[in-house]
């Protein structure tokens, strides 16, 4: 059996790439197409295993595609349709940028795994547009109109929609009107220990965007008064920089080493945003550290409010601040050992070993 594997692009390191690079370890035969890559980057992730090659669209021999490759945007529908796929049996797309929209053979198996609906056209279109460029928020209207139109009709060339969260399972449903079954994305659970003494500073780890609401745990901090240490890098890094007190320390981008100490000996992961299911709070509890999150999207299906973190259920700095203080005032207390064995269920070998049963199951069906 040959078989494909699509993504969008592959230039980082990131949850996305996670589940590739996965799917390549369980499919290690398997080909992979991608509009534009840094194909430096997506060997040192791939597993030593891998046999397949790495392919592209047209999008990676257009000018500064490597840079500039989401303003190509509106042309990767049509690049992806171009792709000859006529030679696999199975094709598994990783959609969260264009990546479903594949012709195949009528007697391929298309299972497309789906880390989310493309936000910028969906639910988080007006976020984008208002952040925009002036040109681009002129443009997009048009440009989101006709990929919202093929985004849509593309959902009828997959077989099998999978979700990686109940949260996105929802969001399938709304936008394509299809059912997906769930499966959580990988998380290297192993690679954390929970037997660190814990500091006395909380952590924040993630992109400086607006979405991710950085500035509401600065914020938070600097009314607390408590050590806060963020990590990450983003448009807001400069605001925050001026913004943040005497407690509140930014270090910009770390390497893992770094942010694997910094999970294994903080009071607690800050986790403030929605994501679409978050895999910073499930390396945070296999470290040993609690997760304090805004109660929305994949955080309510990782974090156990009591249990393995506390939730706060409005988005604001005020619900922060209380979620915060009932850790500190051992209103809630949490064993590192458990917050552990409660992440191992979302480790890499789950993912792998859901993914074969649900694609075995769907070809002996077929």
């Amino acid at each position: 059996m040959k078989i494909a594997i699509i993504h969008y692009w592959w230039l980082s390191n990131r949850g996305g790439e996670a589940v590739c690079a996965a799917l390549a370890d369980l499919y290690p035969e398997a080909d992979i197409f991608l509009h534009v890559c840094n194909e430096d980057v997506v060997r040192k992730a791939l597993p030593s295993n891998f046999k397949g090659e790495i392919k592209t669209t047209f999008i990676s021999r257009l000018p500064g595609a490597k840079k500039h490759y989401q303003k190509y945007l509106p042309f990767m529908p049509l690049a992806l349709e171009q792709l000859d796929l006529t030679d696999y049996d199975l094709i598994i797309s990783s959609e969260s940028g264009p990546a479903k929209g594949v012709i195949t053979r009528p007697d391929a198996m298309h299972v497309c795994y789906c880390h989310s609906p493309m936000r910028y056209v969906w639910d988080m279109y007006h976020e984008y547009r208002s952040t925009a460029g002036r040109v681009v928020r002129a443009l997009f209207p048009f440009i989101a109109h006709y990929l919202r139109i093929w985004d849509r009709l593309s959902a009828d060339r997959v077989d099998h929609f999978i979700s990686n969260s109940s949260f996105i399972a929802s969001r399938i449903k709304k936008f394509y009107r299809r059912e997906a079954d769930v499966i959580y994305p990988p998380v290297n659970t192993g690679e954390f220990s929970h037997e660190q003494e814990r500091g006395d500073f909380y952590l924040y780890l993630g992109q400086l965007v607006p979405y991710k609401k950085a500035d509401m745990a600065v914020d938070a901090f600097n009314q607390l008064g408590l050590p806060l240490v963020v990590v990450g890098e983003g448009e807001l890094y400069d605001a925050l920089k001026a913004r943040a007190g005497v407690n509140v320390t930014l270090m910009g981008r770390q390497p893992f080493p770094v942010i694997k100490d910094l999970l294994e000996r903080c009071r607690g992961l800050i986790f403030p945003g929605v994501e679409d299911f978050g895999i910073v709070p499930v390396e945070a509890m296999a470290a040993g550290a609690p997760v304090i999150a805004y109660a929305k999207g994949g955080a309510l299906e990782t974090v156990i409010h009591g249990r393995t973190g506390i939730h706060f259920h409005e988005q604001t700095v005020d619900s922060l601040i209380a979620a915060v203080q009932q850790l500190e005032s051992g209103e809630f207390v949490f064993s590192p050992a458990q917050l552990h064995e409660h992440a191992a269920g979302f480790d890499k070998a789950v993912f792998k070993q859901n993914i074969k049963a649900f694609v075995d199951k769907a070809l002996s069906e077929a």
